[in-house]
């Protein structure tokens, strides 16, 4: 009997998952499910190249369409998973469709956090994580009225670089003491402040938003000191959240996103789950983790596709991230919570800046910025849990190389 796997979501994961089934010589019938009517496509450039015009549609697919009329990958568009039934072994579509299953992937990924506040349903308000997100977006920037940006984060930053370089006014609001807190160290934080203030962004931090004004479409934000900013559109970037609706409806284990295991499989012998949905455990930092990444749903799918191929993979590489913002590329390596140092490498004001991360000794993560040496050799220490010499990390003479050895 024809063995089958059921992969629900078409995002990066379930797309590395299919493909790697086949590399991995799985001969079973594959059926891919997709909510958007798009193939499977990479997000990042839709806050970056996508929206300012600069890359084409099609170069945002991971594959072309022939390429799983190719390999046999049955790809359902525009279509939901309502329920997942344990017991039979079945997925149900939306449209009372069930599709029986041997083997399960869930790879929902994580969509926005929507922001409530009074007014928050008004034309106008941006979330950005579909193509279709984007394009909504696209003509705003050729409006040349201000746009105001809730949440200084990765989406928020990428998204307030483009619109000053179409030049748009542009208003960012943080609720936090600084811009990517949640993810960097303070150095870092004022590097980007810096940044955007120097290109034009009326950055606002502790900036707390009351709700939004307008009759039928937004015309302003109003903070809870009571300003209001006039605006011809907003963004919001407050985060995002793993769509895990499926899987506790099911009875999975669900806590911060999917439970797996090391091997990316669920308590259910018979699914796995992948990608910016899944908390999984980290050999390398001693606990569990839920990443939003490139890297980690493309390595994570692959170690899914191998293990339901009847491989075994443990999953457990260095994390890693980047944003694109003006003529800055941003590199970070590995995870900072629980650092007890840090330590800079490069002199404040320059476009070139490392921070690495320090814990009892032992390097833990490094953020780069227009420093592609640290972060390659940073990630390869991580990976090694190295305590390197802090006096070597801080000179910005030294070789690095030496650290390796």
């Amino acid at each position: 009997m024809t063995e089958r796997v059921v992969i629900i979501g078409a995002g990066q994961a379930g797309a590395q998952a299919a493909a790697s089934l086949r590399v991995e010589k799985f001969d079973g019938a594959i059926t891919m499910i997709g909510a958007e009517t798009e193939p499977p496509y990479q997000r990042p450039p839709l806050s970056k190249a996508y929206l300012q015009g600069a890359l084409e549609k099609s170069r945002l697919y991971l594959k072309p369409v022939e390429f799983y009329e190719k390999h046999s990958i049955d790809l359902r568009l525009g279509v939901r998973a309502s329920a997942i039934d344990r017991a039979a072994k079945t997925v149900t579509l939306e449209g009372g469709e069930a599709l029986s299953y041997d083997k399960l992937l869930i790879a929902t990924g994580a969509p926005p956090r929507k922001l409530k506040a009074p007014g928050a349903e008004l034309a106008g308000i941006h979330y950005l994580r579909s193509i279709a997100d984007s394009d909504a977006l696209g003509p705003v920037l050729k409006s040349g009225e201000r746009i105001v940006i809730v949440g200084a984060g990765y989406i928020g930053l990428e998204v307030a670089a483009v619109a000053r370089k179409a030049g748009l006014p542009v208003t960012v609001l943080e609720a936090m003491e600084r811009p990517l807190q949640r993810v960097a160290g303070p150095e870092v934080s004022a590097f980007y402040a810096d940044l955007h203030r120097s290109a034009g962004v009326d950055l606002r931090i502790g900036a707390m938003v009351a709700g939004f004004e307008g009759e039928g479409r937004v015309r302003a934000a109003v903070l809870k000191d009571g300003e209001t900013i006039p605006c011809g559109a907003v963004l919001v970037g407050v985060g995002a959240a793993p769509e895990t609706g499926l899987a506790e409806a099911a009875g999975l284990k669900v806590e911060n996103g999917v439970w797996v295991d090391d091997h990316a499989r669920t308590e259910d012998p018979a699914i796995w789950a992948a990608g910016d949905v899944t908390n999984h455990p980290s050999a390398l930092y001693g606990r569990r983790m839920r990443l939003e990444s490139v890297p980690n749903a493309i390595e994570q799918g692959k170690a899914a596709a191998v293990n339901m191929a009847g491989g075994d993979m443990v999953y457990d590489t260095v994390p890693w991230f980047w944003s694109d913002q003006y003529d800055v590329k941003l590199q970070t390596a590995g995870i900072s919570e629980g650092a007890d140092a840090r330590v800079v490498r490069g002199a404040p004001g320059e476009r070139k800046l490392a921070v690495w991360y320090l814990k009892e000794g032992r390097l833990l993560a490094v953020d780069t910025m227009n420093d592609p040496p640290s972060f390659l050799i940073g990630k390869k220490l991580i990976a090694a849990k190295s305590t390197p010499d802090p006096k070597i990390l801080a000179d910005s003479a030294a070789d690095l190389k030496s650290l390796l050895s």
